[in-house]
Formats: C-alpha cells, structure tokens, sequence
C-alpha cells in the first residue's frame, strides 16, 4: 500500500503544478477573448457566436472522449495529446489580426478549437482525479485545489491586464500577442507535469458503457439525469446574458481594460476565499443541499447589475457572484464524482458536459439574437433587457421548477439560514448539524 500511497502523493503535486500554469494560461485568456474579438472589429453577432460556436462543438467532441480513451487503454493518452493539441490552437490566435478580411474568421475557428481540445481531456481528466482523491475528503481537496489555483488566475488576469494597459500606448495588438504567446509557454509547462501524473488502472467492463441514447431514455427516472436537467437549464438561463457582460462594460460604459479586469477578477477573488469553505460544507451536508441554496443566490446576479452600473458597486456584486457561483460549481463537479461508479465516471461526466455545453450554446444563441432586435426601452442601454431576461429565467428555474434531485451519500441536515450564517461565520454550524435518521440509498446512473 506504501508505494501507492507515494505514487498517489506524487500525482496529486503534479496535479498542483500543471493546475498553477494551466490558470496562468486561463488568467492570459479567458477573460481577453471578447476584448480582443471587439479589437478585431467583432460585433454582439460575433460575441455570441464565440459563446455558442466552441460550446456547441466541444459538446459533441467530448461525446467521442470515453471511446477515445477506452481504445487507448489509457485516460492519460488522451489528456497529453488534446493539451497539446489545444496549445497549439494559441500559434495562430495570436497572429489573426494580421490576415486582414480574414482575421475574424481565423480568429473564431482557432477559438473554437481551442475550446474544444481543452473540453475533450476534462472527463478522463476528472475521473483520474475522482481515482486519485478520496471520496469523503473530495469537497474540501477539491475546494482548497481550487482556491490555490483560483489566485494564480487571478495574478495572471491582473498580469494581463497591465501589459494591455502598458502596451495600449504602444500597439494594443502587439500586447494581445504577448499575453497569447506567454499563455502558450505556459500550457506546455502544464503539459509537462501532466505527462509525469500517474493513471491508476481502470478495469473497463461490459457493463459500464451506456449510449447517450440509453442515458437520454432515464431521464424520467433516474436521479443523475435530473440533475444534469438541472443545470443545464440553470447554464441556458444563465448564458443568455453572460457573454454580454463584457460588451456592456467595454462598449457602452466605456470601462478601460484595467476598470475591466478589476471587476472581472472581483468574481475569482470572492471564488477562490470561500470554494474551499464550500467544499468542506458540501462534504457534510451534501452536495446537492450547496447546489440547490447557491441556485437561489445566482439567480438574483443579473438583477444587481441593473441597479446601478458604477464601477465600484459592481465590483461588489462580483463579489457576491464569485462566492456563489464557487458553491454552485464545486458542488455540481463532485455530485458527479459522487452519484457514478469509477468504471462509468468519464461517461458520466462526458455527458453531463454534453447537456450542458448544448445549454450554454443555445442560451448564447438566443441572447445573441434578442440582443440585435431588443431596444434599450426602459434602460439606457438595450443589452440590459437580456440582462432582466436572464434574471427572471434564473428565478424560475431556481425557486419554481420542482425538481425530486436526491443526495447519494449519508449527510447531515441543516437550514438554508444555517448553512447561509455558517459561510459567513468564523466556527460553521454544520459542527451541529444532526445526521439524516435513516441512511439513504446510493444513487448510480444506472
């Protein structure tokens, strides 16, 4: 059991070093996409087609990962070549603005595949970490992995952002090569510690592979499909507004790349201090009890920044979106971990990216056409009406649709209040919390 323990132990820090230079990649571009399709002469059209374009294709890709990996032999194989495969998609991004007409073409096709190559390693990705960590302890690893990483994303993104505001005075095309280039170097570090991770071996059986045709036909009555029903409907809502944020802030209120960033990075900084929090709660009270109080909160987001647009009082609400959307994601990621057996895990998690992806292409979609046809009206500017949209879908779907979603381990029961003063308290509450009278029933896919 020994070496296991220190090959296991040595994995998990290589998993640390290719996370910190995987978010330095991420800080150098996730949040610099829009603004530099904007540079290129890029309208809200395009905004929401590079918001539905590499979804929509990296849902369909990822569908082909379980295979891909179970031909291999190995979970691993498929990882080092797509990281690759997707650092390489950042050569000719950074490039695009010097093929002219062509340059917005070049632009998204490359970010599509960009996109996508990065999606295909998440579900063997996922169920390699599912095998490395335990399972009773995967909220709070998974959580504290998350906020270490969270403030390497954030160093980067504000490391961006100046060398934008620095070379803004020189060539801001020039600047957004740079940023491209280092996120280049980076991934290739990332990739380096992922090919000296260990895979633990996986034994396929029949039994374990399902179509998503078999997985479709369960919704009815299958616990997990629920679920992803759940939050793919959440994502739809939630993606009609969020590719815009960017062109409110950029366009019309005219924000500079550092007032930009600062807001932007607000929602990492509130993530990366209260995920591991989340995390530790999660694994006592359960996931899906985080999942469904922080599906309240996300749904009152679009509704703050409709009050008031000042600078400062949306950094706040960046805030208050970070903390939650750290519960809802963490939650989300290890309800799947948890509700699926290790044989089934990257099927699962293949599929529930599937849906999800489908949802946030669609919401961009729709977003992106009410966005061309929807005056102002009310508002000063027209991109706050999909905004409210955004919000009233969110609050439906949170508080309105019934969804039976059950926990898929023994947890402890605790209050909304509770578990609400418990995140914002020094000692949690959920120390009191009693556990469930009877002990429940482990819901797998099948």
């Amino acid at each position: 059991m020994a070496p296991k323990d220190k090959q296991t132990d040595r994995s998990l820090r290589y998993s640390i070093r290719d996370g910190i230079f995987a978010s330095m990649m991420n800080g150098f571009t996730l949040d610099f996409f829009t603004p530099f399709l904007l540079l290129l002469g890029g309208t809200v059209k395009h905004v929401s087609v590079i918001s539905a374009l590499p979804n929509f294709f990296a849902s369909f890709i990822q569908l082909k990962s379980p295979d891909i990996a179970e031909k291999f032999k190995s979970r691993k194989k498929v990882i080092k070549i797509f990281v690759l495969l997707q650092a390489l998609m950042l050569i000719p991004m950074l490039v695009s603005f010097s093929f002219g007409s062509w340059r917005l073409t070049v632009y998204i096709s490359t970010l599509v595949l960009f996109t996508s190559f990065g999606s295909f390693i998440m579900p063997p990705w996922g169920s390699i970490m599912a095998d490395l960590v335990e399972s009773t302890k995967r909220g709070e690893y998974f959580g504290w992995r998350n906020k270490m990483l969270g403030l390497v994303t954030i160093a980067s993104s504000f490391a961006a952002g100046f060398i934008l505001h620095q070379m803004q005075k020189i060539d801001i095309f020039l600047g957004f090569s740079v940023i491209f280039a280092l996120a280049f170097v980076f991934r290739l570090i990332s990739w380096n510690y992922l090919n000296k991770m260990h895979e633990p071996h996986q034994v396929h059986k029949d039994e374990d592979y399902f179509s998503i045709w078999d997985f479709m036909s369960k919704f009815n009555k299958s616990n997990f499909a629920r679920f992803v029903i759940f939050v793919s409907i959440i994502k739809f809502c939630v993606n009609i507004a969020s590719p815009f944020f960017a062109v409110l802030m950029l366009r019309d209120l005219k924000f500079g790349y550092l007032t930009y960033v600062m807001i932007t990075v607000a929602a990492a900084l509130a993530s990366n201090f209260s995920i591991k929090r989340w995390g530790m709660h999660a694994d006592k009270i359960g996931n899906l009890k985080v999942l469904r109080f922080t599906s309240h909160l996300v749904a009152f987001i679009p509704l703050l920044w409709l009050l008031n647009q000042n600078p400062i009082f949306l950094f706040v609400v960046q805030v208050f979106s970070g903390f939650s959307w750290a519960g809802f994601n963490l939650s989300a990621s290890n309800f799947i971990y948890d509700a699926s057996t290790p044989g089934k895990r990257t099927r699962c998690i293949a599929y529930y990216n599937f849906f999800v992806g489908l949802s946030l292409c669609s919401g961009a979609l729709l977003g992106g056409f009410l966005a061309q046809r929807v005056p102002a009206g009310f508002f000063t500017h027209s991109l706050m009406n999909i905004i409210l949209l955004s919000a009233v879908l969110r609050l439906l779907v949170a508080f309105v649709m019934p969804f039976n979603l059950k926990e898929v381990r023994e947890v402890k029961k605790i209050r909304n209040h509770q578990l609400f003063f418990s995140m914002l308290s020094i000692k949690p509450a959920i120390e009191t919390a009693t556990v469930r009278g009877e002990r429940q029933k482990r819901f797998f896919f099948f």
